[in-house]
């Protein structure tokens, strides 16, 4: 028997198992598994989380700060905000190239009209006129998928731009209340510091008083003087930061810097307070990670693309028209003429150009994951970090208070020594450096925790609880006033 006979009926059932494995709308995507703990800041077991599914977090989250300005400026970056702008119209552009995608479902017409004058050489005949006008269609049916998976790629890719969008703002907004929050600290610090230049004076005029008096010596005066002085450029130099984060504050609501102003705060926001057990699937919520994993769909479809090149091309196309020496003879029947059929088009040989586009399109789906993986991992590191800045700052703001009572104890008591006459003016210098210093810690930490309670939010997506708010605010952490 001739072996090549007996192989010769198996080879239409090959093509045809290929031909509807092409078909598929949607190569299989591996599952991305992602391992996660059943609640943040506990020690319980961990289990496979599903994949992010975006999440729109309904509801001003910096309102657990309980500041009207901060509310005012979040509502001006909504509407006026450039980099939240460009990032909308990025997402139109993704909702204009799906629509591009889905033009290729349709068949296409088209028509041309047109006219000419002219005489071959040598003819001997004179100049005729020649009017013509033709109407064609022509589809492409997808066979085998590839105009689907061009679709898909594309509603994939509009998804994650609307995820972006939506990450973009949040980015913003976290921006924002960093700024101003710290922009309220500052100004806490420079009330402490207005408090501070007053002390000093009233230090520098006891020592001055205490000169004349033939108690204290010129050396106090001295250091009394440069102590106030150090004070006073404390003061200045906070000018700087305030302005600076004023012009970050104007960009970021969309206004012109020059123009912009905010008063000075007389009260810091309040903290927010952290519930525990945070459920460890707020975390999927985030719409960068959501962004991450429509990206990973979208190098999918691309593989499908990609590998759907390796078949031909069928092409359904008619014609008609006619063509006359007279715009009146157009619409006569001997002038018309028409044409139908069917082509097929394949690529025979491209010098491995298929075979790399494919092998481009895996590697670059591989890319894809890899960062999704890795954007997932760096949202379980954020929500980490925020967690336990907030246990631990929390904790030091207790002992920094505890620490500026003791501090101007220490103070009250070397004062009434010096006066007394029983302790030198370096005493006094060393209390108010440390007591002043301990004032400034406290407000220190309330920046820390600002920034770690912000941080927080953003890295869950927009709150740090299900259905009932970002959470609620702690009145009982307030610093000392200044």
């Amino acid at each position: 028997m001739n072996p090549a006979s007996s192989r010769s009926p198996r080879r239409p059932a090959i093509l045809l198992a290929l031909l509807l494995a092409a078909c598929s709308a949607q190569p299989p995507m591996p599952a991305l598994h992602t391992a996660m703990p059943a609640t943040w800041g506990s020690t319980g077991s961990w289990a496979q989380a599903p994949a992010p599914v975006s999440m729109p977090v309904d509801g001003a989250w910096w309102k657990v700060f309980d500041d009207p300005e901060l509310d005012r400026l979040q509502h001006a970056l909504l509407l006026h905000n450039q980099s939240l702008a460009a990032q909308l119209a990025i997402h139109e552009q993704a909702q204009a190239a799906l629509e591009q995608a889905r033009a290729a479902e349709y068949p296409s017409l088209s028509t041309q009209v047109g006219g000419s004058r002219g005489a071959a050489a040598g003819a001997g005949v004179g100049a005729r006129n020649q009017v013509s006008a033709q109407l064609s269609a022509s589809w492409e049916p997808d066979l085998w998928g590839r105009v689907r998976l061009q679709v898909e790629q594309g509603r994939a890719q509009l998804r994650a731009s609307a995820d972006t969008l939506r990450a973009t703002r949040l980015s913003l907004q976290a921006s924002l209340a960093q700024s101003y929050l710290q922009l309220r600290v500052v100004d806490a610090q420079s009330a402490l510091a207005e408090r501070t230049v007053r002390d000093y004076a009233q230090a520098l005029q006891l020592t001055l008083h205490r000169l004349q008096g033939g108690v204290a010596t010129d050396a106090d005066v001295a250091q009394a003087r440069t102590q106030l002085l150090q004070a006073q450029t404390a003061r200045t130099d906070l000018e700087v930061t305030r302005k600076q984060l004023l012009d970050a504050i104007a960009v970021l609501s969309g206004a012109p810097a020059p123009r912009f102003a905010l008063a000075a705060g007389q009260a810091l926001p309040r903290l927010p307070r952290i519930p525990a057990g945070i459920p460890a699937q707020l975390l999927l919520r985030r719409p960068d990670l959501a962004a991450a994993q429509q990206q990973v769909q979208a190098a999918n479809a691309q593989i499908g693309i990609a590998e759907r090149a390796w078949l031909p091309a069928l092409t359904l196309g008619a014609s008609g028209g006619s063509q006359a020496s007279a715009l009146a003879g157009l619409l006569r029947a001997p002038s018309l003429y028409w044409s139908l059929g069917p082509s097929l088009a394949a690529t025979l040989f491209d010098g491995g150009l298929r075979s790399a586009q494919l092998a481009s399109s895996r590697a670059a789906y591989r890319q894809v994951v890899a960062q999704y993986r890795q954007a997932v991992l760096q949202a379980m590191q954020q929500v980490e970090d925020n967690l336990g800045a907030q246990r631990i700052l929390r904790a030091e703001a207790l002992q920094q208070a505890q620490l500026v009572q003791a501090a101007e104890l220490s103070l009250r008591l070397v004062l009434s020594q010096y006066k007394a006459g029983t302790v030198s003016y370096l005493n006094v210098i060393n209390a108010q450096t440390a007591a002043t210093s301990a004032r400034n810690g406290v407000l220190a930490l309330r920046q820390r925790r600002y920034a770690a309670a912000v941080g927080l939010i953003a890295a869950l997506g927009g709150a740090w609880s299900d259905g009932r708010g970002p959470g609620v605010a702690d009145s009982s952490a307030r610093p000392p006033g200044p």
